[in-house]
């Protein structure tokens, strides 16, 4: 895989490697499956970025589980736009469900605060954040990240999953945006 690509108007370099991600994933599948043994979990993927780390993480997390998706949308372009809507809801019944929501990254936490108390008020019997990646310095909204697979530096990133204008989800590595 290339050290440094490009995406339409912007030049990327590898930032952390598939072999990485692989070995992080793999963790957190054995932390959660420890932690939710006897609960049959519902991991709720959030769309679109998360669905490479929500496939591999299930498939690494070896417990009686179920997988749904969400569809919210907060980003254009390099920039959150500090608005969240939600484009695919819930198709069940989650009341009593211990959640397991799965994020690719979160940087502001904008996602999840206007989120949280939509699901809190459906009943689950319990709500669990799984990032893959957290952004520790550009947090506006503290929202607590059970399982974080690697805080980066405040960086735009893309790969595994991550995007810049619908293009580079497909890659198998993460890679930063190259300043200048």
């Amino acid at each position: 895989m290339s050290k440094t690509i490009q995406i339409h108007d912007k030049y990327f370099e590898l930032f952390i490697s598939e072999e990485k991600i692989k070995t992080r994933v793999q963790a957190l599948g054995a932390e959660i499956a420890q932690q939710y043994a006897d609960k049959n979990p519902l991991f709720v993927g959030i769309l679109n970025g998360a669905f490479l780390f929500t496939a591999d993480l299930v498939r690494a997390c070896p417990i009686k589980s179920e997988v749904t998706f969400l569809k919210v949308q907060s980003y254009e372009g390099l920039k959150s736009t500090g608005t969240v809507t939600t484009l695919l809801d819930f198709q069940q019944d989650i009341k009593d469900r211990h959640l397991i929501l799965v994020e690719d990254i979160i940087d502001t936490g904008t996602t999840f605060f206007h989120l949280l108390p939509t699901i809190q008020a459906k009943h689950p019997a319990s709500i669990a954040i799984a990032s893959l990646l957290r952004k520790p310095t550009a947090i506006k909204h503290p929202i607590r990240v059970d399982f974080v697979g690697f805080d980066i530096p405040n960086k735009f990133v893309i790969g595994y999953g991550l995007d810049y204008n619908e293009q580079a989800r497909n890659l198998p590595a993460i890679y930063k945006l190259i300043d200048g």
